[in-house]
């Protein structure tokens, strides 16, 4: 038997519960190209959607507020997200992010950290999770 190690491999993906399905999913794609499936069976594609990165990793599960959860608890869908302060999402592609917040009408901060060569961009998505967005040697 060998010894098993206890560790943290990545962050797997983020559940948001949304009060508009359709909504949500077109933002994550129009603003950052991810490719939108229906959640595995037996969740129903009404309820459920799953959008993938590149690499064929399902960054967001998107949830509508109707659906029964797997661990169920009150989640307002559009209010602030509690405990969780935000979601770091590792990026490239600074200045186009920014052009392409900016011509959807999307309200930024943006924030530099030169000592590690890190610009970053925050704002909210439309059920009021807050990403942040970096861009390192960028």
């Amino acid at each position: 038997q060998g010894v098993h190690t206890l560790k943290v491999n990545a962050l797997d993906h983020v559940n948001i519960i949304t009060d508009d399905l359709a909504g949500t999913t077109r933002f994550f794609t129009e603003i950052f190209g991810l490719d939108v499936r229906d959640a595995p069976p037996p969740l129903p594609p009404e309820h459920y959607q799953w959008l993938y990165d590149d690499n064929n990793r399902a960054i967001f599960h998107i949830n509508s507020k109707s659906a029964p959860q797997a661990f169920q608890r009150e989640t307002p869908a559009g209010a602030t997200t509690g405990a969780i302060h935000h979601v770091a999402l590792a990026c490239s592609g600074h200045d186009a992010f920014k052009a392409k917040l900016t011509a959807h009408g999307i309200d930024f901060r943006l924030n530099d950290i030169p000592s590690v060569n890190l610009r970053q961009i925050f704002f909210n998505e439309p059920n009021g999770v807050l990403l942040e967005l970096n861009f390192f040697g960028e």
